[in-house]
């Protein structure tokens, strides 16, 4: 066992009335449904692991709006690890989120510079009604691809469940995005009708979009694109010039698009449960990325499962997950609206005009359900800012940390920082399922550093190189789902054989599917550490460690180093792999010899010699993906000799360039001073 890596794992947060009681009452109501005696979560979910009427018990439970019943729970699929799920049942996305037609707040939309506009249930489904209709006008039809270049805005909640109303296919990503990663996407799947923002604010700036408009425009227009839909000035509400159109083929103002509307009553298409909703993209850094087809039942029912269940979502709710568009976690705050409750949509930067009046704006707004990232937590911290010294958070429950590991100490750190009695909860999942593999328990304790446990309905387990499932030893290894569940992906669009869909997770446990991270359970907490991507496991000396142990302990230095980079190297020439750290200083510091000394004096203490770097470098940046990832297996790639054509994914593609040096290792270690103190393994 890897005991070093729960020494850290100290009970913050215990349960107390009340809190847990949605996740207790599913299991009553399965008890009294089915006559059994199940205890506790941990024998709710060994059943929903082992009987797939769980998921009929969950969509009793949440109470899915179908217009006709399921013939039966499961049935074989296409290709053997991919069932098809309720077959015969007919139902709606966006009907279920648009269950509410009442003047309760189901949209508050705000803009960084200070507008807030709240629009209720019945103002959204009239909006959703309109653009339906004028989709319907213009020709588009179930299965037609309708993508967007959106902020996170109300009109972006209206495109979506207007595209879902009437069978087409929804797909967004973020106005930053550059032109060649809109194109990776958008051209594998040629959408009919495209949604594009033509002027925003970020971080204070203006950005005029036009010029990038225009020449995915043309790139589009020949692949099957009908209309290119300019959405106003986010910043000052002014359509584009009717001059400017002429530079745009197949371009329309929202408001001409718009008057198409006749009327028609808003009508919800009733569709198989795997009916396609979403497309998704993968993260990797490098080639194109996967487009991932989501079918509307699985991620109605599994997104639904985890508002309501995990975060407690009811009527009085307000979820607000810092997202882009181009995000899972954007679908995911969507179906709180399914629960009856609001959810806040934000376009801008949290750091805009400050920290400070971001964390109070989420105070006043009445959030209950707050969602954000390590990274985020991690810059609050090291700014010395205390949010419940700035504002009371009187309605916040639910603190929800997600997209890389949350480590022990911001844990403990986060729970302080806000409230004691605020449950703390850090999920992993991913695009791939749009869901999550590990999730929060509200009815169990909270330990610095873990994910509480196993998500309902996912066999999730952990398996060594060899297959065998090595969990209860707390050695780490891979994490693998041993039986499917409702939210696999139907597809990869383009794939019609499914033969990258089958190699991405199925290969290398044949007929296991493996999500690519490496992970460890506590065997006495049943907690769950995500120690990073498989991929880019740090492997030296044939020890195996994740990147994240290593981040642990560089949260110790934030006040002289903004961030950090961990990546294995070996070369062809190599006969071992060797561990090296780069670190980005913040202003006013630099890396000397005597403090990348101390970095590794303490990771040798807290974890192993074997731990220790053998090489910190300073580096002016560190790559991350568009969804605020870092991006360590494209700089372990580079390091180690290949080279990386990056992909729109990357959201500052040119600090790659910095990475290719280091190919050359022992000459740039001889130029720096911080390198002189080489660790002794």
């Amino acid at each position: 066992m890897n005991s070093h890596l729960f020494t850290q794992s100290r009970k913050i947060w215990e349960p107390q009335n009340g809190h847990g009681s949605r996740m207790d009452n599913l299991r009553h109501m399965i008890n009294r449904k089915h006559g059994l005696n199940l205890k506790d979560y941990h024998d709710l979910h060994k059943y929903s692991v082992e009987d797939y009427t769980f998921w009929q018990d969950l969509w009793e439970y949440l109470g899915i709006i179908y217009s006709i019943p399921a013939t039966s729970i499961v049935q074989p699929g296409r290709i053997p690890e991919i069932p098809t799920w309720f077959p015969g049942a007919r139902l709606n996305y966006a009907e279920n989120i648009l269950f509410r037609n009442d003047d309760g707040t189901a949209v508050t939309a705000a803009r960084e510079w200070g507008l807030v506009q709240h629009y209720s249930f019945r103002q959204l489904r009239g909006h959703v009604r309109k653009m339906a209709a004028a989709m319907r006008a213009h020709g588009l039809k179930s299965g037609d691809r309708i993508a967007a270049v959106i902020t996170n805005s109300f009109d972006a909640v209206v495109i979506a469940l207007a595209t879902s109303s009437i069978g087409a296919i929804y797909t967004s990503t973020a106005p930053d995005m550059g032109t060649a990663g809109i194109l990776d996407r958008y051209r594998q799947i040629q959408p009919a009708l495209l949604f594009f923002d033509t002027e925003v604010v970020y971080a204070s700036k203006t950005i005029n979009l036009l010029p990038k408009i225009s020449e995915v425009a043309y790139n589009l227009v020949p692949r099957g694109l009908k209309n290119v839909v300019l959405l106003p000035s986010t910043k000052t509400g002014r359509d584009v010039p009717s001059g400017e159109l002429k530079n745009i083929p197949n371009s329309i103002l929202e408001a001409d698009f718009l008057k198409a509307d006749a009327g028609r009553p808003l009508q919800f298409e009733q569709l198989p449960f795997d009916h396609p909703l979403f497309i998704l993209y993968s993260s990797g850094t490098s080639g194109p990325p996967k487009c991932i087809v989501h079918g509307q039942g699985g991620v109605l029912l599994q997104n639904k499962k985890e508002i309501a269940l995990v975060y407690g979502c009811t009527f009085d709710d307000c979820y607000f997950q810092y997202t882009t568009t181009g995000w899972m976690m954007w679908p995911l705050m969507l179906s709180t609206m399914a629960l009856g409750g609001r959810i806040l949509v934000y376009d801008g930067s949290p750091f805009h005009p400050s920290v400070e009046a971001f964390l109070k704006f989420v105070s006043d707004q009445g959030v209950t359900i707050f969602g954000t990232s390590p990274r985020f937590l991690t810059e609050v911290q090291a700014r010395g800012l205390v949010p419940s010294r700035l504002a009371p958070f009187p309605s916040l429950r639910v603190l929800m940390s997600t997209g890389a590991p949350l480590n022990p100490p911001m844990f403990e750190w986060a729970q302080e920082a806000f409230r004691k009695d605020v449950y703390l909860a850090s999920p992993s999942g991913g695009t791939d399922i749009c869901s999550s593999f590990i999730s929060g328990a509200p009815n169990m304790p909270v330990y610095a550093g873990e994910t509480q446990a196993k998500s309902l309905g996912m066999k999730t387990q952990i398996f060594d190189p060899s297959g065998n499932d090595v969990e209860a030893s707390g050695q780490p290894g891979e994490l693998v789902c041993t039986r499917p569940h409702v939210s696999l992906p139907i597809a990869f669009w383009g794939d019609h054989e499914d033969k990258k869909l089958r190699a991405a997770y199925f290969d290398t446990y044949p007929g296991v599917w493996r999500q690519g991270d490496f992970i460890v359970a506590n065997p006495e907490t049943k907690g769950l550490i995500i120690l990073g991507r498989s991929d880019g496991v740090l492997n030296p000396s044939g020890v195996r460690f994740g990147s994240a142990e290593i981040y642990t302990v560089m949260d110790q230095f934030t006040d002289a180093i903004d961030d950090s980079l961990c990546v294995g190297q070996r070369r062809s020439t190599d006969k071992d792999e060797r561990v090296l750290l780069f670190v980005k200083m913040r202003a006013g510091h630099h890396l000397t010899a005597e403090l990348a000394d101390k970095i590794r004096r303490t990771i040798r203490s807290a974890l192993s010699p074997r731990h220790v770097p053998e090489y910190i470098f300073e580096t002016t940046d560190i790559p991350y993906t568009v969804n605020n990832k870092k991006i360590e297996i494209a700089v372990k790639q580079i390091v180690s000799g290949l080279n990386i054509k990056p992909s729109g994914t990357v959201a500052n593609p040119e600090s790659l360039q910095l990475y290719y040096k280091y190919r050359d290792i022992e000459s740039v270690a001889q130029k720096e001073s911080a390198n002189h103190l080489k660790a002794k393994l």
